[in-house]
């Protein structure tokens, strides 16, 4: 694997296992702004379920042997398209959260989703070849 693709593994890594750890703790309130309203689950729920999720998938980036880290990459990006709705929903409910406190800067949040998803499949090598 490239230095590149090995660096941004990295960082993809421990931002998901932060951004996880702060589901758990300082940015709770935060992360609930974003849970659709459609989810059956308290919003509360939803953002534990979400953080631990997110640092399972942090630590698999970082930890993972290289035979399954394209599983993984694959994984992360099916985990960012699974959560756009919530990024969804705070624009068209217009929840602040995270300093999104204007219609515009929750539409620009949309587009931060596809950068995920190419960086999780770029990190970890979209095919046999990479």
């Amino acid at each position: 694997m490239s230095k590149p693709r090995t660096i941004a593994r990295i960082l993809l890594g421990s931002a998901l296992t932060i951004a996880g750890l702060s589901h758990l703790t300082t940015k709770r309130e935060e992360f609930r702004a974003q849970v659709p309203d459609f989810v059956p689950l308290h919003p509360d729920t939803t953002v534990v379920a979400s953080g631990v999720a997110e640092i399972g998938l942090g630590k698999a980036l970082l930890f993972a042997p290289k035979k399954c880290r394209r599983s993984v990459g694959w994984i992360a990006a099916i985990f960012f398209v699974a959560i756009f709705p919530g990024n969804l929903s705070q624009w068209i409910h217009q929840r602040d959260g995270f300093g999104l406190d204007t219609d515009a800067k929750r539409f620009g949040r949309l587009f931060f989703q596809p950068a995920l998803i190419a960086w999780a499949l770029f990190a970890t090598g979209r095919s046999r070849r990479s």
